[in-house]
């Protein structure tokens, strides 16, 4: 015990101690928050302009429907926001070519934002066609597209009988918020879907990388000291079995450190989040995290344990095989693709957590350390699955030790080439 405990204490200090550590420690949860903040002020950014109304409307369409637009674009109804900016020219089919051409040229001498055609057969039509400044802004286009619609089926209501008035009430109605809560095996399960969402994916990838990172880091431990021939001076005074415990247990202290300082980071950052949204003048917005219980809690750390332990010991096993950067490049392939092919399967579990697909998913070994957390995170995930997800784990925790210590037995100590899988397989036997 006392030669593990010095193993995994130096596997520990070696790499806490590291600039690298404290880099990305204090660098992680601050590249989250601006993550999250970029897209709100890009998004802040991407409003649709205030003077989106000042616009000339080149109305063909031989009824009123220019100054129906005119209308909507300034909120839609009589009492509509001041839209005096908005110009319409009525005239006919010949003269559309003619008049376009003398709005371009009003466009560029900046004396418009852009012009907007309705021809003569805007009404059955379904796209008409808009040229200006802002003809790449999707929020302007966007908002210019509803009042174009709107003032068609204004248009059209009219045509068929009903009272000018009655239409406009009608077609004038606010878009309609949708408050969604969600409701699981366990009755309701609160608000806030698309902050789960963003937890989940989130928690996904945090787990993703760690296990990734962290076991490349027991491999290149392994490698080094293989390189420099720390190896044989260790084995002499260490057994092997020992050696690859405390090189396991010990990185993965450094990982569960690092991830507890990311979320107390995350924590701080989403504490002082509304003063930075308020200088960069992005509009507020609540944002209450999921309520996550201490027997979740605990879930979700065991199944980063368990995962790093598996990928750990897989790694390990690689590096102990290997002689260079070059062949670990391509000796963990086949354990990179275990790690990336539970990544592809990230977003459509995240989309449909309850599917056959992602039961199956989060209960395959390989996968369940990343896909059962994200489940666990999003809906109330029945305990048989769970405790299924934990044994097919500790299983192949099993399996993967016992293959991978018995390789690192033999290939700690070996140079030269690179051995192949019947070499790999003779070790095996022999140990």
């Amino acid at each position: 015990m006392a030669r593990l405990w010095a193993v995994i204490k130096r596997e520990y200090l070696e790499r806490v101690r590291t600039k690298w550590f404290i880099f990305s420690t204090v660098f992680t949860p601050l590249l989250f928050g601006g993550i999250t903040l970029l897209p709100m002020w890009l998004a802040s950014k991407s409003i649709d302009t205030a003077d989106v109304a000042h616009i000339t409307i080149l109305d063909a369409s031989g009824t009123r429907l220019g100054e129906r637009v005119r209308l909507a674009l300034g909120g839609g109804g009589i009492q509509a926001a001041d839209t005096s900016a908005t110009q319409i020219i009525v005239l006919d089919t010949m003269q559309l070519a003619a008049a376009e051409s003398a709005t371009t040229r009003a466009v560029m001498a900046k004396e418009t934002r852009g012009y907007l055609v309705l021809g003569p057969h805007i009404l059955d039509a379904t796209e008409t066609r808009y040229a200006g400044r802002n003809g790449s802004s999707f929020a302007d286009l966007d908002r210019i597209k509803s009042a174009v619609r709107q003032a068609v089926l204004s248009e059209r209501l009219q045509q068929a009988g009903m009272d000018p008035e009655r239409v406009t009430s009608l077609t004038s109605a606010q878009p309609i918020d949708i408050d969604a809560e969600q409701i699981g095996d366990r009755g309701r399960e609160g608000k806030g879907g698309i902050v789960k969402y963003i937890f989940a994916f989130s928690l996904a990838f945090l787990l993703y990388m760690s296990i990734f990172i962290y076991g490349q880091n027991v491999l290149r431990g392994v490698l080094e000291e293989k390189q420099t021939r720390v190896a044989e001076v260790v084995v002499s005074s260490v057994p092997t079995d020992t050696l690859l415990a405390g090189k396991v247990l010990g990185v993965g202290a450094v990982g569960i450190t690092q991830q507890i300082l990311w979320v107390i980071g995350s924590l701080l950052i989403i504490k002082v989040r509304e003063p930075i949204m308020h200088a960069l003048h992005i509009p507020s917005t609540s944002m209450t995290l999921p309520s996550i219980g201490p027997a979740v809690l605990a879930l979700l750390l065991l199944f980063f344990v368990l995962g790093f332990m598996l990928y750990s010991a897989l790694f390990a096993a690689v590096g102990s095989m290997v002689n260079s950067d070059q062949e670990a490049q391509q000796a963990q392939q086949p354990v990179t693709l275990l790690l990336v092919a539970t990544a592809i399967l990230i977003q459509p579990v995240l989309l449909n957590p309850g599917t056959k697909l992602a039961k199956i998913a989060s209960i395959f070994p390989f996968s369940a350390p990343i896909l059962m957390p994200l489940r666990l995170s999003l809906v109330s995930v029945p305990w048989t699955e769970v405790v299924a997800s934990l044994a097919s784990m500790v299983v192949m925790i099993a399996i993967a030790i016992w293959l991978a210590s018995r390789i690192y037995r033999t290939g700690l100590l070996m140079y030269g080439k690179r051995p192949s899988f019947a070499e790999v397989a003779r070790w095996l036997r022999r140990s």
